[in-house]
């Protein structure tokens, strides 16, 4: 929603730029919720979640390739896993925190649009450090990257800023 935002932590303020259809259509949900809410005075919040992950997560995602390649290569059933940038930075939560926060939003009064994230980042690599070393690896041994996996338009670096949440 928020695409390559020169702002160090992104808040409910902030303008959005999305850099993919997935991007623009979570913008115009987010914005056609608004005029709803506004509209016909709906109950209507926007939670702009941020990277969440869980054990139900899918294998298409980074965060399980990554603990997946890391499984396999070290049962011997894969040689290597190979990547996109491991230099994006990402803010990762846990989807189970921001469904309870996502129910918190609907137990307010007046409805509202909140930021929920962990306003902390870390790269692609260091996960793969974290995940590799939980299984006696070296990741630098087993991971490559190709140019083919870069997106068009990478994004390097998304923060959130939950403040607002946080403090209603």
């Amino acid at each position: 929603m928020f695409g390559n935002s020169s702002v160090k932590s992104i808040n409910e303020n902030t303008k959005f730029y999305p850099r993919s259809p997935y991007g623009a259509a979570k913008v115009y949900a987010h914005n056609i919720s608004i005029n709803y809410r506004e509209a016909y005075n709906l109950f209507v919040s926007n939670g702009i979640l941020f990277n969440h992950e869980s054990p139900r997560r899918g294998e298409n995602f980074v965060t399980r390739k990554i603990t997946l390649a890391a499984a396999n290569i070290k049962l011997g059933y894969q040689k290597k896993l190979v990547l996109g940038n491991l230099k994006a930075k990402r803010d990762w939560g846990y989807a189970k925190d921001y469904v309870e926060a996502m129910w918190k939003m609907l137990q307010l009064k007046k409805s509202d649009d909140f930021i929920i994230a962990t306003n902390r980042i870390f790269s692609v690599e260091y996960f793969c450090k974290i995940v590799f070393d939980m299984v006696d690896l070296d990741y630098k041994k087993f991971i490559t990257t190709d140019k083919k996996y870069l997106r068009p338009t990478e994004i390097d670096e998304l923060r959130g800023d939950y403040s607002k949440a946080k403090k209603i």
